[in-house]
């Protein structure tokens, strides 16, 4: 007997009306719970609680967002005032980056939880992809219906020898596409996994670290169950997530049956 491995989920901060709230995406929590995980929405953590968290954790799941990475994080001003920002966010996910990877902690990255990880590593970001001379827009449309935004919007290009290559098996697939920022400079460490047909990172992991760890730009969490791509990757951060477990904690005690 033993338990699911727990994964911890990275809160949003917002204000509705005159109050703030810690957020996450439902869509992110159903994720974790397909790789056999018990999702744990964390809030704002202070430096101190950072370790005290992964102490809990089998995983981290790094999660899109509405919100970017602040600039500042990476060297550079704010180039569009109007996007929204969650420095409360990167304040204490960016060190947790860090440290997970340290000790070996498996890592999923989605989307701005990719971003995150670049420049927690020292990585820089395009602000804005689309006013990049030789890259598309990989914006949705906001106007389409969601089951649009979140359709297949371009193939990308496995490279192989990588992690995502041994996971999918396949040279190409097709994803969806809804930022606006991406990697520019990829962190020291980190190997580039696939690329879109205009060259930008889509994926990346870090071959130094001792335990699993795979960042990808698209949602592999929208209609994850009905898709083979996002099933293969689930299942395997779902392994890295028990592996972690047995060799950290290892199985719950045995309870006695009643007389």
């Amino acid at each position: 007997m033993s338990r699911a491995p727990v994964v911890l989920v990275p809160a949003c901060n917002r204000w509705l009306g005159d109050h703030p709230f810690h957020i996450a995406g439902r869509k992110y929590v159903d994720f974790a719970r397909l790789a056999g995980a018990l999702p744990l929405v964390v809030p704002r953590l202070e430096p101190q609680e950072i370790d005290e968290a992964l102490d809990l954790a089998d995983g981290v799941l790094l999660t899109g967002s509405p919100s970017n990475v602040h600039p500042s994080a990476f060297g550079e001003e704010v180039h569009d005032p109007s996007l929204p920002l969650d420095p409360e966010r990167d304040a204490w996910t960016l060190p947790l980056i860090t440290r997970a990877l340290a000790r070996g902690v498996p890592i999923f990255g989605i989307c701005r939880g990719t971003q995150e990880a670049n420049v927690a590593l020292g990585g820089t970001l395009y602000q804005a992809v689309h006013e990049m001379p030789g890259l598309a827009d990989h914006r949705e449309s906001e106007s389409a219906a969601v089951d649009e935004q979140y359709g297949p919007a371009h193939a990308v290009e496995v490279v192989p020898g990588g992690v995502l290559e041994a996971f999918v098996g396949v040279p190409r697939f097709h994803v969806n596409s809804l930022h606006g920022q991406a990697v520019k400079t990829l962190a020291s460490g980190l190997r580039v996994e696939a690329v879109a047909p205009d060259g930008l990172v889509e994926a990346f992991s870090m071959p130094g670290a001792s335990g699993f760890n795979l960042c990808v730009q698209w949602h592999p969490e929208w209609q994850a169950a009905d898709n083979p791509v996002s099933m293969q990757l689930l299942q395997a951060f779902g392994a890295a997530l028990r592996q972690y477990r047995d060799r950290v904690r290892g199985p719950l005690p045995r309870v006695a049956a009643p007389a």
